[in-house]
């Protein structure tokens, strides 16, 4: 027997919930539960994050966590939940199949069937912000190779468990070079060693609209986590199945799967909300822990449930379902039809599925790492570049000087264009005149000094260093 851990949560989450452990039973799933208690009434007790110290020790102990969704209360002071979980218990894949169900649930896109596999951990969700000036706050953008391989290895890995045939990468490093431009290169380098998958790179923007408009060309789809967040979004969407779609958050040791969808205390204790998100997220539970038998039948069942028409009153309609039934009934008639396949709807094999194991990571030889320059973020009031140039050309030493200024990322001195908005936002670009050359650490310094005399406001600094003689910063629009 394996233990996980449960937890009901809240509005409509302990009728799911019981639905779901219901089908499991009827389906003789070497389960044994361990119930928490997290969201709303954690909270109240004053676990700003909804989660509680037993709570977190039953899940660090199991491995797995089968959450219902939970409701945070009205009013500041409380984090995110799911946030919390995935950053604390290194959560780094969030996985989400978008199925569609014609005719039985209402879609635009009948041969839609993708898996969007989401870096859960940094990018922007980092939730590092600043505000540095009167007009101008920053969110860091954080990107890491350890974080790209793990993501973008576990989603060549899903695809080979689960007999998938493509995995495409979604960026934006035609302008985040850096950032998305490491994402995009890892994702090449992790693709050799999968040559019998196929592999293919979009850009976001024009990716989201294929998506949009023809999802049934992708299979596997891997990118950052704020990319990751919006189109399973948009996928889930037009799959027209929202309320139907299970996901889970894997880590190297926890895991954690739930229904996509929220609490929706409105309707909660009413015996109406389809249990199915939960049902579908248990199915990636019981996969996840080598359970495939278990996870093919309970997964058949439950479509051969919906191709019968038997409907929760969030995809009854009428003149193709034949029953409305609570969520309660709605289990009953998947126990029922266990052992049993769907004739319409096409049968989920998983017979030849393996548990998804990545390799760990491997620090990769330090480069050589020369320090080039630095990026002096300065305060000003004015709105003329040039007369900003002449202030910062004095804090210039023997050894660097003023390069470039640039206002949110554009090149406005020297020879800007008056065109150009700008804001009391300055990056000031401190350098050789070959922009190769070593500097010692004291030059920034002497810089600083200079600016601390000369009653300039610095807010922040980033040291520009070459990698292995490969520049590591961005050049300015226009540079």
């Amino acid at each position: 027997m394996t233990k996980i851990t449960i937890a009901k949560g809240d509005g409509i989450g302990p009728e799911i919930m019981d639905a779901t452990l219901s089908i499991l039973k009827a389906a003789n799933v070497p389960l044994e539960y361990d119930e928490v208690e997290i969201g709303e009434k954690s909270y109240l007790k004053g676990n700003t994050s909804g989660v509680d110290e037993a709570a977190w020790s039953s899940i660090r102990t199991n491995k797995v966590f089968l959450k219902a969704p939970i409701t945070t209360p009205q009013g500041g002071g409380y984090k995110s939940l799911n946030v919390t979980m995935r950053k604390t218990l290194g959560l780094y894949a969030n996985v989400r199949p978008c199925r569609v169900y014609p005719p039985y649930v209402t879609t635009k896109h009948p041969e839609m069937d993708m898996v969007i596999v989401r870096e859960n951990e940094e990018d922007l969700y980092g939730g590092i912000e600043h505000q540095q000036t009167d007009e101008v706050v920053q969110c860091l953008k954080l990107i890491s190779r350890p974080g790209c391989e793990k993501i973008i290895r576990y989603a060549f890995e899903y695809a080979k468990s689960y007999n998938r045939k493509k995995v495409t990468c979604f960026t934006k490093d035609n302008i985040m070079k850096q950032t998305d431009g490491l994402f995009h290169k890892v994702f090449d380098e992790i693709a050799q060693e999968y040559p019998e998958i196929e592999n293919e790179h979009w850009i976001i923007d024009i990716g989201s609209a294929k998506v949009a408009d023809s999802p049934e060309v992708f299979d596997v789809v891997v990118m950052p986590n704020l990319y990751g967040d919006v189109v399973s979004d948009i996928a889930a969407q037009i799959a027209g199945s929202v309320g139907l779609a299970g996901s889970s958050n894997i880590g190297q040791e926890c895991a954690m799967f739930e229904a996509i969808h929220g609490s929706a205390p409105d309707i909660g204790g009413q015996n109406k909300a389809n249990p199915s998100g939960l049902i579908n997220a248990s199915v990636m539970m019981l996969s996840h822990l080598g359970e495939f038998e278990s996870a093919e039948k309970i997964q058949n069942a439950w479509l051969k449930t919906i191709e019968e028409g038997t409907h929760t009153f969030d995809i009854y309609k009428e003149g193709i379902s034949k029953k409305l039934v609570g969520t309660k009934e709605f289990a009953e008639a998947v126990v029922a039809n266990l052992g049993q396949k769907p004739q319409e709807l096409a049968p989920v094999s998983l017979k030849d599925a393996k548990p998804v194991k990545i390799k760990d990571y491997q620090k990769a030889a330090k480069k050589d790492k020369e320090l080039v320059g630095v990026d002096v973020f300065v305060d000003w009031a004015g709105t003329n570049p040039d007369d900003l140039g002449a202030i910062l050309k004095e804090l210039n030493t023997d050894k660097i000087e003023l390069i470039m200024i640039t206002n949110r990322g554009v090149k406005v001195w020297p020879n800007g264009f008056e065109e150009t908005f700008c804001t009391d936002h300055w990056r000031c670009r401190y350098s050789t005149a070959n922009a190769d050359v070593e500097i010692a650490k004291e030059e920034i310094l002497k810089v600083l000094q200079n600016a601390i005399d000369k009653g300039v406001d610095v807010i922040k600094t980033e040291n520009l260093y070459t990698f292995d003689g490969t520049r590591g910063f961005s050049l300015g629009q226009g540079q």
